[in-house]
């Protein structure tokens, strides 16, 4: 018991700071500031949620705010009982996990291989990186190429002229280089070669850049429509967003007939017992779109900026 009151006596005493008028003033300003950056960030969101679920008549009135006034599921209804949707869902998805996983590995080889110091030419190979960066051949050269290697209306044109991203490459690369030397040494010691220095010792240590640059190229699949615009002409392989965009075209042209004054049967015949309007339909294709990377990027928060940062700095 003595031995704790000389100790607790011993134990320096932590002064407390008062806050003076000032910083009560600078505490609630950055309150509000992140309160109001908080609401104008969600808000927009939550409106599109409570329209895309609010009946279309009610809608057409106005003043729809975070909660719709007459739930319906009509205009998800819509977009899910179309024959194509599921199809371009599947597309979608296959594109955006293959393209990924592909794009991870080549531009993640590449590199790893333009980090070494000791690679000849090392400057020339990433000069030639550079200059189709900020020099792009333009659509038409790219068109002809992309049909002369046989890609238009396949599969593979969505994945093999994005397994390489330049920036997405810079990245990875600076990241790579700031990881010790010592390690890639010890290992070269013990007689690893570099293909399994990259396999076993720097893409374990890297989970922040693979996990910033999977986000990327992941975002890109998911909402590429350009390429399915230029090189794909077959309905069966168009994804996602290319069919959501087609369904918001034949509400709007619904809209628009009724709107001039279109015979019944012929509107009728247009939206096909469409009970939304294009702004319902709009709203659903939005959330219906940006929700899978909505639910997938908490996860991948938090190597996110540790990422950036560590491959900013280096470069």
């Amino acid at each position: 018991m003595a031995n704790a009151t000389k100790a607790a006596r011993q134990r320096p005493h932590r002064m407390k700071v008062k806050m003076t008028v000032s910083d009560y003033v600078i505490v609630i300003l950055m309150a509000v500031i992140m309160l109001v950056v908080f609401v104008a960030t969600l808000y927009p969101f939550l409106n599109s949620l409570a329209i895309s679920l609010n009946y279309a008549d009610d809608t057409m009135l106005g003043g729809i705010t975070i909660y719709p006034r007459k739930f319906t599921l009509d205009n998800y209804k819509n977009i899910f009982t179309k024959e194509t949707i599921w199809k371009a869902y599947g597309i979608t998805f296959a594109r955006t996990i293959i393209g990924t996983i592909g794009g991870l590995l080549i531009t993640g080889s590449l590199s790893f291989a333009l980090s070494r110091k000791n690679l000849a030419g090392r400057g020339v190979y990433t000069m030639l990186c550079l200059i189709p960066m900020y020099f792009a051949g333009g659509l038409i050269p790219s068109y002809f190429l992309i049909r002369t290697l046989g890609l238009t209306n396949t599969f593979w044109v969505y994945i093999i002229p994005n397994l390489v991203n330049v920036w997405n490459m810079i990245l990875m690369r600076s990241y790579f280089q700031s990881v010790p030397e010592a390690l890639e040494e010890s290992a070269r010691i013990d007689g690893a070669n570099y293909l399994t220095i990259f396999w076993k010792i720097y893409w374990p240590v890297s989970t922040p850049i693979i996990a910033t640059i999977a986000l990327y190229f992941g975002v890109f699949h998911w909402n590429d429509w350009y390429t399915t615009f230029v090189y794909i002409t077959d309905s069966d392989l168009k994804p996602m967003t290319s069919v959501l965009l087609s369904i918001i075209n034949e509400a709007s042209f619904a809209e628009r007939m009724a709107a001039q004054g279109a015979d019944a049967a012929v509107i009728g015949q247009a939206a096909q017992g469409k009970a939304v309007n294009v702004r319902s339909i709009t709203m659903a294709t939005m959330i219906t779109s940006i929700v899978p990377i909505v639910a997938i990027y908490p996860f991948l928060q938090r190597y996110f900026i540790k990422g950036i940062m560590i491959g900013s700095i280096k470069g």
